[in-house]
């Protein structure tokens, strides 16, 4: 088996859980965060969504410099669009890994701002973690929002309270 086939059976399994909270994710209140400290709704779930899309940034290229990244982010004003934003960037995703062989994923990446190295490994252990594991991270604060906000969490790993009507 490639190595892309696992990432790829993990990327499509865990795109479904990802959709179904975002698809729940009130874009109408993109400011509201449970704590000074943490970061806004919004761009909490946008992060979320373009997550995905760091297979790209991971796969095919071989570092990245925050002192020449140009990030802006658009934060979607409704939950329409985040969904579709996220729905984007799997699908690129997708044809990314489709197109990655064994070697590329053993080259080695690094993470920098400008001379300062943050870390340097293979790019199947960059995409582990920096990308996916970055993502469920990301993902289950998502949850903690929602439910502080009182909104009803689908199952991601098994059935929620809110599914089953406990």
């Amino acid at each position: 088996m490639a190595i892309k086939d696992a990432f790829l059976a993990e990327l499509k399994q865990e795109a479904e859980s990802t959709r179904k909270l975002l698809e729940r994710v009130p874009m109408d209140k993109p400011d509201w965060a449970p704590h000074a400290k943490s970061m806004k709704l919004g761009n909490l779930a946008n992060h979320v969504a373009e997550l995905p899309g760091w297979t790209m940034v991971t796969l095919d290229h071989d570092e990245l410099d925050f002192a020449k990244w140009e990030y802006k982010p658009v934060i979607p004003k409704t939950t329409e669009e985040l969904v579709k934003n996220f729905d984007e960037q799997v699908s690129k995703a997708v044809e990314c890994l489709n197109r990655t062989t064994d070697d590329i994923f053993m080259q080695n990446w690094t993470m920098r701002m400008g001379d300062k190295i943050f870390f340097t490994l293979p790019k199947a252990a960059v995409l582990r973690t920096f990308t996916f594991n970055h993502s469920y991270h990301h993902r289950a604060q998502l949850g903690v929002y929602l439910r502080l906000l009182d909104i009803p969490l689908p199952g991601i790993y098994g059935p929620t309270a809110d599914e089953a009507n406990m």
